[in-house]
């Protein structure tokens, strides 16, 4: 086992004393007090897994010491020695765990999502698979207790989706899907061919964390807020009212347009609340890129450009590429029922690296 330094472990729970000493004494502004919780929240896990740590050494050094002792009754040594295995292993498992929740932290882990599904080559059969992720997203969200709520949406000819944006809500979100964000590729016999032929088509998936109004300050006089009347087909509210919304960040030159709702009130909420998130997905993207020249340590970071998985029908099988993992559980993963299997594979593959790239592996 790679030693954890034991004043690094006692400066984690000197500081978690400070924490809670402060947030008791009530003292604290409202913004520090969210701050201080969220830290509280996460220093709680670790000091637990510190505890646990000491615990287990302590129990294996008091086995051995009796082990060791010449004078001690040689009924007991033999029991202790008995036991030692099991404390070993025990040391052994509460050391892995407190070296993975030490492991640096993705201070968005915890938040709930925004999910872009963009529709790539393929004309309406990539659409048509844009639909398909949509859902088997969806019913992973269902699996999960999540909540997803459209943003916008931008049907096919044929059905599925040119585009759809949802907010996806619930504790770690972001922590489960952000290794879902690539190109996603299927090869299949589209409903059309009647040769057929395996056509090979692509959409592209984003995952951003959801920003909340401490983590971004945005300046009222950087926008540029346009209203107007929503479009598209359905809804007595279409053509009929200004609700629809469209923000412009001058700074960055994003653009947010949301229709969705009848209530211009609430177009403008939703708009504010995806601007925030590309806003802070930016300044992470920005910090991560820099952070990439001292470490390798990133597991499908992001780049959207790139394909990660490949969902190929005539086989029943789905590919994760960046870890070289195949299930041949095609149907179960786009139920959402399978798609853990995934996720846990990346999330391992993350930390392993992470482990490396601190030196603790």
């Amino acid at each position: 086992m790679t030693p954890i330094p034991p004043d690094r472990l006692d400066a984690i729970l000197t500081r978690h004393d400070i924490v809670t000493a402060t947030l008791s004494a009530g003292s604290a502004d409202s913004d520090t007090f969210v701050q201080l919780s969220r830290e509280l929240s996460e220093l709680e896990g670790v000091v637990a897994a510190i505890h646990a740590y000491r615990a287990a050494a302590r129990n294996l050094a008091d086995i051995e010491a009796l082990i060791d002792e010449p004078g001690s009754d040689s009924e007991m040594r033999a029991l202790a020695a008995d036991e030692k295995p099991e404390a070993e292993a025990g040391l052994e498992t509460a050391h892995r765990a407190l070296q993975l929740i030490l492991l640096p932290k993705d201070s968005a882990d915890e938040k709930s999502a925004i999910l872009e599904i963009r529709a790539g080559t393929g004309g309406d059969e990539a659409a048509l698979f844009a639909g398909d992720l949509f859902r088997m997203y969806g019913k992973y969200a269902d699996a999960k207790g999540w909540k997803v709520e459209v943003i916008s949406e931008s049907e096919g000819t044929v059905g599925g989706y040119r585009e759809v944006i949802a907010e996806v809500k619930g504790k770690g979100v972001f922590a489960r899907l952000k290794f879902e964000s690539g190109a996603h590729r299927v090869q299949r016999v589209p409903d059309t061919e009647t040769q057929g032929r395996i056509h090979t088509s692509a959409a592209t998936v984003a995952v951003l964390p959801e920003a909340e109004e401490v983590d971004i300050v945005i300046n009222d006089a950087d926008l540029k807020i346009d209203t107007m009347r929503s479009q598209g087909a359905g809804g007595q509210h279409v053509n009929k009212t200004e609700s629809a919304i469209r923000i412009t960040h001058m700074p960055s030159g994003i653009v947010i347009f949301v229709q969705e709702e009848r209530s211009q009130h609430k177009n403008r909420a939703r708009a504010m609340s995806l601007l925030r998130s590309k806003l802070y997905d930016a300044e992470r993207t920005a910090k991560d890129a820099a952070r990439a020249a001292d470490r390798k340590s990133q597991v499908g970071s992001g780049d959207r450009s790139e394909r990660i998985r490949t969902y190929n029908f005539p086989q029943a099988r789905v590919t994760d590429h960046r870890i070289n993992l195949t299930l041949y559980k095609l149907e179960e993963v786009l139920a959402g029922e399978a798609l853990d299997e995934l996720v846990d594979a990346l999330v391992t593959e993350h930390q392993a690296e992470l482990l490396a790239a601190e030196g603790m592996a």
